[in-house]
Parts: structure tokens; C-alpha cells; sequence
């Protein structure tokens, strides 16, 4: 059985990985008859935010490893113990944890750094040619990881496509239930919740995204 490595950055739209998207994710994946891994740095978020009211916690902190475990069932491991050899696919479900807590998009935009460990399993993917997707805000990682113009989507956004320009990447526009691929690098990238106005939007748009990842070879 094909097998697909999933990093999450946490629970939660505003701190973590998005919710919908995530499971929408392991959803299609499964259905395609193909297995998954579910992977999370292991460190502090950058911060909590309360979802009910907007409001960041200045008094909480959590863990992005534990915080995935609630979307992953319990069933996730530390992103160090991502082995690219294991793999056939890499998938990265957005949420502003993609922005936050896998890389700094989120506060320094065209200056963004990626999470270290992260970095590496991304790197390591695309040193294989194996093909991957980002949904959401997570193609600001594959702007930093693949640079050389690589063709990537967050939707339609102008001031974030302008950042990730910035930071090497070729933005294309598109709309939430396309996808755009950059065929050499073997990449796919989809808006989701950068432009979905509800969750049969983002189904569409995830769909779209794992069904096409999944068919490259």
C-alpha cells in the first residue's frame, strides 16, 4: 500500500492546523485506498488564540505535538522521526499553525524562515522527487523550500501572493476547487480556506488536491 507522511501544526484555524482541512485530508486519502502518517513538530506554539473570541491566551501555551494528537487520534509522531524512505507522498494541510508554526510566514512574510526539522523532511521530499501538496497558507513552506519560480496557489490574495513571490515562489491564481501544479517539482498546491466560504468548498478544494498528488508517480 502507498503510504503519505501528514505534518500538522496543532488544532485550531487561528494557532494550529485547520480542522476541517486536516480531516478532510486524512478522508481522502483514506478513500483512495492509500495509508498515512500523521507528523508534528514537537515544541511550543508560537501561541494559543481563543476561537471563540479572537483573543490570544497570554497566559497558555501548548504544544504542537500534543495539539495534533487531537485531530490524529493520538496516532502522531514527532516530524524527526519522518523518514522520506517510508514515504510515497508528502501532504500539508493549512491552518495558520502552517503559517506560525511550521515557518514564520505569519510575522515576517517574504522573510519567512522554516521550522528546522520541518525544513528538512521538506527538503529531503524534493531532493526524492516525490510528489507533494500544500493546502491553504502552507505553500508559503514549498515557497521557501522549492524558490527557482516554482508554481504554487494560495487562491487569489494579492499582498500574500506578492510575499510569496518575494520569497522565490510564482504565484498562480486559482479558484477553490482547482489546483495548481508545477509538474518538475511534482508539487500541488489548492486555496482550500484561503478563499472557501464553507466546508463543501474546502472539500472540494482538498479533494481536488489529494486525488491529483496522488495520481503522480
Amino acid at each position: 500500500m502507498k503510504q503519505v507522511a501528514v505534518i500538522l501544526s496543532g488544532c485550531g484555524v487561528f494557532d494550529g492546523a485547520e480542522i476541517h482541512e486536516s480531516v478532510l485530508t486524512l478522508l481522502a486519502i483514506e478513500q483512495a485506498g492509500v495509508g498515512y502518517q500523521c507528523f508534528a513538530p514537537d515544541k511550543a506554539q508560537m501561541h494559543v488564540v481563543n476561537h471563540l473570541t479572537g483573543d490570544v491566551s497570554e497566559d497558555e501555551t501548548r504544544n504542537v505535538l500534543v495539539e495534533s494528537a487531537r485531530i490524529a487520534r493520538g496516532n502522531v509522531k514527532p516530524i524527526t522521526e519522518c523518514k522520506v524512505s517510508d514515504f510515497d507522498y508528502l501532504i500539508v494541510p493549512g491552518g495558520f499553525g502552517a503559517a506560525k508554526n511550521l515557518c514564520s510566514f505569519a510575522v515576517d512574510g517574504e522573510k519567512s524562515s522554516v521550522d528546522k526539522d520541518v525544513l528538512t523532511v521538506c527538503n529531503d521530499f524534493a531532493k526524492a522527487k516525490k510528489p507533494v501538496a500544500y493546502a491553504c497558507i502552507a505553500p508559503a513552506i514549498a515557497a521557501s523550500v522549492y524558490g527557482n519560480n516554482v508554481k504554487l496557489t494560495i487562491g487569489s490574495d494579492e499582498d500574500t501572493a506578492n510575499a510569496l513571490n518575494a520569497l522565490g515562489a510564482c504565484h498562480v491564481n486559482c479558484e477553490v476547487d482547482e489546483v495548481v501544479v508545477d509538474v518538475e517539482n511534482k508539487l500541488v498546491t489548492t486555496p482550500a480556506y484561503m478563499t472557501a466560504q464553507n466546508i463543501l468548498q474546502a472539500h472540494a478544494s482538498i479533494n481536488k488536491m489529494v486525488e491529483t498528488v496522488l495520481a503522480m508517480k
